[in-house]
């Protein structure tokens, strides 16, 4: 099989996950980024499903294999919230030291904002759920830096072609995912799982960007 095949089959089986899970949610969302949207993906209720949750963090595992060689880094950084346990997973399995970032620094103590130890010069692979504008693991780059770690790679599942990826861009940092939120709706109109409206919905959402 090759890399290509073997990309669109980690696709499918992603799409298969995200729709079995009940992941996919239309309505009127706000998110993180404080975007309105017609669409959420919620990938926080994954760990509650032992199976799901095995399947993704092999996506995980074959995606940074692929994409990135893995001693290319010392360290795996987890996004709050969605993105932690995933990270703690994947971190385990490769045998790297796993921190994440708070959500708001800690009002005692060191004060910091990440959790874990990190030494000047440590090179961190941040991992989140997904992205849309990219401010989280934006905030947790400049946290990572300012202890003194180097980050150039950050890996997502999906992209929701929001700004994200060009926006940590201008970080100097490389964003890498499993597909695009198109590539996605058009996977699960192709599968049924949406109608056409809704399916029109999400691409509206991605031309707004």
């Amino acid at each position: 099989m090759s890399l290509n095949e073997e990309r669109e089959l980690m696709k499918t089986k992603l799409c298969r996950v995200l729709t079995k899970i009940g992941a996919l949610k239309f309505g009127t969302f706000k998110l993180t980024s404080g975007k309105i949207s017609p669409y959420y993906i919620d990938l926080r209720i994954v760990p509650s499903f032992p199976d799901a949750f095995q399947r993704i963090c092999d996506i995980y595992l074959n995606l940074i294999k692929t994409d990135l060689r893995v001693d290319s880094f010392e360290r795996i950084a987890g996004i709050p919230t969605a993105g932690i346990p995933f990270a703690s997973i994947v971190a385990y399995q490769l045998n790297k030291p796993f921190l994440y970032i708070r959500q708001l620094a800690r009002l005692h103590g060191r004060e910091r904002k990440i959790e874990g130890l990190i030494m000047p010069g440590d090179r961190v692979l941040l991992m989140d759920d997904l992205i849309t504008t990219g401010r989280s693991l934006i905030k947790a780059v400049e946290a990572i830096r300012a202890e003194g770690g180097v980050v150039t790679e950050a890996v997502v599942l999906m992209d929701r072609e929001e700004g994200g990826k060009e926006n940590l861009a201008e970080k100097n940092v490389t964003l890498h995912y499993l597909l695009k939120v198109n590539e996605a709706a058009k996977k699960l109109y192709e599968m049924d799982v949406i109608k056409e409206d809704q399916y029109k919905l999400i691409m509206k959402q991605v031309k707004k960007k």
